[in-house]
């Protein structure tokens, strides 16, 4: 989980945060959990370690509007496989977990060699770094 911060340029005509930017603000939070201090990306030294989104869905729940306060974004893992995985981002419409969910979004993430742009294996280390944010149920 990690807040990210709309901003006042992010708003359209109806004054919500625009359906753009979601995706904006998910690739924030995960962004903010994949390059940790702790993960196996941290600092992005190593081309043999890239990732690529495959595939991006969304379901636009409620309108985001926007308050000058962060949000509330949590990353779920899921179905990890030996070259994929599986990211759901649930974007909260305030900071709190109560605060009711402007959106929902998967994303699936596949290992990328950087340098010889082929798909790759994730490593043994980058799968136990996953495996903390797997959860069994996330559409739940």
């Amino acid at each position: 989980m990690t807040h990210v911060h709309p901003r006042w340029a992010d708003i359209d005509l109806n004054r919500h945060v625009n359906h753009a930017v979601i995706v904006t603000l998910m690739e924030e939070a995960r962004g903010h959990m994949l390059f940790t201090d702790s993960s196996p990306w941290a600092g992005f030294s190593d081309p043999a370690r890239g990732l690529v989104v495959a595939k991006l869905t969304v379901d636009f729940r409620a309108p985001l509007d926007w308050t000058g306060k962060p949000v509330r974004v949590r990353v779920d893992v899921s179905d990890l496989r030996p070259a994929t995985f599986v990211m759901r981002h649930t974007v909260h419409c305030g900071p709190s977990e109560e605060d009711r969910v402007a959106a929902v979004g998967e994303v699936l993430v596949a290992g990328f060699h950087v340098t010889t742009t082929r798909p790759r294996r994730l490593a043994e280390e980058e799968r136990e770094f996953l495996a903390e944010y797997v959860v069994e149920d996330v559409h739940a």
